[in-house]
């Protein structure tokens, strides 16, 4: 069993850090909003990076995703903007909750008060 085990730890699955957002801006565009998000991810290459981000309204329901299509490992941080986000009238705070390919959302999220 002992020479089994660095060969299962090899087998395990890598983990990387989460995908951190390190910045955000709402601005209003009409009856939406345009949310722009800055990540940071050790992204690797196609096989994990950061693939996404959301904004939720504070009971969790999805406001809007913003898909990322491809890896970022000579652009970091970097910034991707969605456009139409539909965020109820009234709402003050939203929240940002990033996703990466192979370890999908974060469990945290980041709070955001709209101006």
């Amino acid at each position: 069993m002992k020479q089994l085990l660095p060969l299962l730890l090899l087998a395990a699955p890598a983990l990387a850090d989460p995908p951190d957002i390190v910045a955000t801006e709402a601005v209003r565009q009409g009856d939406d909003w345009r949310v722009s998000v800055t990540l940071l991810h050790p992204d690797t290459g196609w096989e994990h990076y950061a693939d996404g981000w959301r904004v939720e309204a504070e009971d969790g329901t999805v406001l809007g995703t913003r898909v990322l299509v491809h890896p970022h490992e000579t652009e970091q941080p970097f910034t991707r903007a969605l456009s139409g986000a539909s965020i109820p009238e009234g709402t003050t705070r939203i929240f940002i909750r990033a996703r990466c390919l192979v370890d999908g959302w974060n469990e945290d999220r980041i709070a955001y008060d709209l101006p």
